[in-house]
């Protein structure tokens, strides 16, 4: 019989690893297996689970949420071309600031670990105990949390000192200040509610994850372009090698990111699947509930929220070229190889 019941022990279990992952000096979360594979943490249990609670959904006549990171579209600033041609030009602190700020950002997912979530079995209708809904509270987003924010307390270093420790691969530590992260750019409050039938702390848990998943596509497209950006000839002339290792460590984060997004689109894919219990003493359908709260965040995530990044971080931008010796020339040629829709720098 297949287990779909888990402990919290068995959901934090390990691989057997033969090394643990130690770059720098700076030991990192997850290890390596006697092949030298890279195996992330906690994820043995977690894997069984998933597998186990994704048959079930399956075999319950349900599936995995469908979406993916290529709904994500919109200019992006500054985008490959662009980085090169800063590199190219010795302006190297954007593509810092882009590292440390994702770092910063990955370190804000412990908050995972640190926060307690309303428990989903008095709103959904039906016995959630072998799911992994009904697991969100018994390790599951725990292990998340601390997979973004690692184990300060032990040394062991997260997804937020990964990103720190690729940079100052590239660069060398202290190449460039520090840098917190621009102000969020997040949707306006309307008064309005996506999901008025379900008690809000509910409703709050629902979108949490809804844009936790946006979040984690939004975050593969940046890790790719770092990793291209990093392996590009030539850029980091005096640290090719480093550069290289940085792009693995990234290649290790996005190992790690698949069992998040794996997660997350089995968490909705359940929802979607179950009754919910209203406020009114009735039910509704999850999906009827979750594929209209997905349609409103991701028009804000494709269609309004990309420009308004793109105008910010060109303003940034715009800063860091100012003090070049022939800026005219160099806002011409990053110009040039802006996404379409970006207003020049220019201008």
């Amino acid at each position: 019989m297949t287990q779909l019941v888990y402990s919290t022990e068995e959901l934090f279990s390990e691989h057997d690893f033969a090394a643990p992952q130690v770059v720098e000096g700076q030991r990192l979360h997850g290890g390596f297996l006697a092949d030298g594979t890279y195996q992330p943490p906690r994820a043995l249990g977690r894997s069984e689970a998933l597998d186990a609670w994704t048959e079930a959904l399956r075999a319950r006549g349900g599936e995995l949420f469908d979406a993916d990171a290529s709904l994500l579209t919109g200019p992006r600033v500054p985008n490959l071309a662009q980085h090169r041609i800063l590199l190219r030009a010795g302006i190297g602190q954007a593509f810092w600031n882009m590292l440390t700020v994702t770092g910063k950002i990955e370190a804000k997912g412990r908050l995972l670990a640190d926060v307690t979530f309303p428990d989903l079995s008095d709103v959904v209708a039906e016995d959630i105990s072998e799911m992994a809904i009904g697991h969100l509270g018994r390790g599951l987003l725990v292990a998340h949390g601390l997979d973004e924010g690692g184990l300060p307390d032990e040394g062991i270093g997260g997804h937020d000192v990964m990103w720190f420790v690729a940079r100052d691969l590239a660069f060398g530590a202290g190449a460039h200040p520090d840098v917190d992260p621009p102000e969020s750019i997040g949707r306006p409050e309307t008064g309005e509610r996506s999901m008025p039938e379900l008690p809000p702390e509910i409703e709050g848990l629902l979108s949490f994850l809804m844009n936790l998943l946006l979040i984690e596509f939004r975050a593969e497209i940046g890790f790719a372009l770092s990793q291209e950006v990093l392996r590009t000839p030539g850029l980091f002339p005096d640290r090719e090698d480093e550069a290289e290792l940085a792009a693995e460590l990234i290649e290790r984060i996005r190992t790690d990111e698949l069992v998040h997004v794996r997660s997350l689109r089995l968490y909705l894919g359940e929802l979607r699947a179950v009754p919910l219990r209203t406020v009114d003493g009735g039910t509704v359908a999850g999906a009827e509930v979750i594929d209209r709260a997905w349609a409103g965040l991701v028009r804000w995530a494709t269609v309004e929220q990309p420009a308004l990044v793109a105008d910010q971080q060109r303003r940034t931008l715009d800063d860091l070229v100012a003090g070049h010796p022939d800026a005219t020339a160099l806002r011409t040629e990053l110009d040039a190889a802006a996404d379409p829709g970006v207003v020049p720098l220019a201008s």
